[in-house]
Parts: structure tokens; C-alpha cells; sequence
């Protein structure tokens, strides 16, 4: 009772949180670019990355431009992982894309992901403790949260992707194996998202 009346009061107010890694994550629903409505408790039993992305920030750009990013969703979504890409920037922003152009430029890029989601509030970013793009989070099928941080180890907004060592892959790797994730929290890196305040 007290966890879901502190996640409403998260929502309703925009307050800034951590989540913890090892505690349950908090459902949401989010728009889709399709214009469909995602649950997140629509996926329990299963398996869910969420991805902040924003696709203009170099960072994110730099595991898009050569397909990484699209084969790391293609790899773990065939296995059965649900692959969430949230886009937390707010409409006053000139990095904010509606839901046809996200749509139009997911489409372009090939993107693998199960749903590219829109929170122009920020309001799940926001209780999430999303602060970068990208910001990965990995949820078990407990709804535990067993990973959240950096994609992998580099950093840079240069670079390739295939030379670092993918965080992401590994912990997907573990969890799917019925493993505990060793290598739970990293600190993050990338662009700062793009909330309204």
C-alpha cells in the first residue's frame, strides 16, 4: 500500500526518483508512436528492457548508426525479451518528435524494439530516475529490477559499440540463464534527457 501510494505520489507530482536495483519496479503505461496504449504489467512472467533513447543525442546516435543497438534488440526480442525504447523528451523541446515523426525515424532506423514509447511529461522517466539517453533498465520476470546503468563501458560519443563490453548483453545473457546479473548498477552516461522542468 505505502510503495503504491509513494509511486502515485511520484507521478502526480514529477518528483525526481531513484529506483532501486533488487526492489520491484512500479507498472506504467505509456503511448506507443502507433498510437497504442503499453502496459507494462501487460508483460509480467517476462523478461523487459526499457531503453531512454533520444534520437537526436550523439550518444544514443552512435550505437544506431551502424545497426548495434537495432541487432542487440533483434537478438534478446527473439529470444522472447520485451523491448521497450522510451522517449522521455518534453514537447518544448527542438530534440521532441511526435509520435509520426518518432514512428517515421524508428521505421527508418530499423529499430527492433517490441514499442517506442512517448513520455512527454516525463513522468515515467521521472520515477524511473532515468537521467541520460541512453539509461537501460532490466526487469526479471519477478518484476525486479536486476540491472539498470550504461549500455556498455565506452563512455564516448565516438567509437564503436562492438569494441566495449556491452553491459546490457551480459546481464541479458545472465538472466535468461537463471542467473543472478554480477554486474547490476553502472553509472550511466549520455545526453541529459530532455524534461520540461
Amino acid at each position: 500500500m505505502i510503495h503504491r501510494l509513494l509511486v502515485f505520489l511520484l507521478l502526480a507530482g514529477g518528483v525526481f526518483a531513484d529506483m532501486a536495483t533488487g526492489g520491484k519496479v512500479p507498472d506504467f503505461t505509456l503511448p506507443s508512436v502507433d498510437g497504442k496504449n503499453v502496459h507494462l504489467a501487460d508483460f509480467a512472467g517476462k523478461t523487459v528492457v526499457l531503453e531512454w533513447t533520444n534520437p537526436e543525442c550523439p550518444f544514443v546516435q552512435k550505437h544506431y548508426r551502424d545497426g548495434d543497438m537495432q541487432a542487440l534488440q533483434k537478438e534478446f526480442t527473439d529470444k522472447g525479451v520485451i523491448w521497450l525504447s522510451i522517449n522521455s523528451t518534453n514537447p518544448q523541446h527542438p530534440n521532441y518528435m511526435t509520435p509520426a515523426q518518432a514512428d517515421a525515424r524508428a521505421r527508418q532506423m530499423h529499430v527492433h524494439a517490441t514499442a517506442v514509447l512517448q513520455d512527454a511529461d516525463g513522468r515515467v522517466g521521472k520515477v524511473y530516475g532515468a537521467k541520460s539517453t541512453p539509461h537501460m533498465f532490466i526487469i526479471d520476470p519477478r518484476g525486479v529490477l536486476v540491472y539498470q546503468g550504461a549500455i556498455d563501458n565506452q563512455p564516448s560519443p565516438n567509437g564503436s559499440p562492438k569494441q566495449a563490453k556491452n553491459y546490457v548483453r551480459a546481464a541479458l545473457d545472465e538472466v535468461l540463464a537463471g542467473k543472478p546479473v554480477s554486474e547490476a548498477t553502472t553509472k550511466q552516461y549520455g545526453c541529459g534527457v530532455k524534461y520540461a522542468d
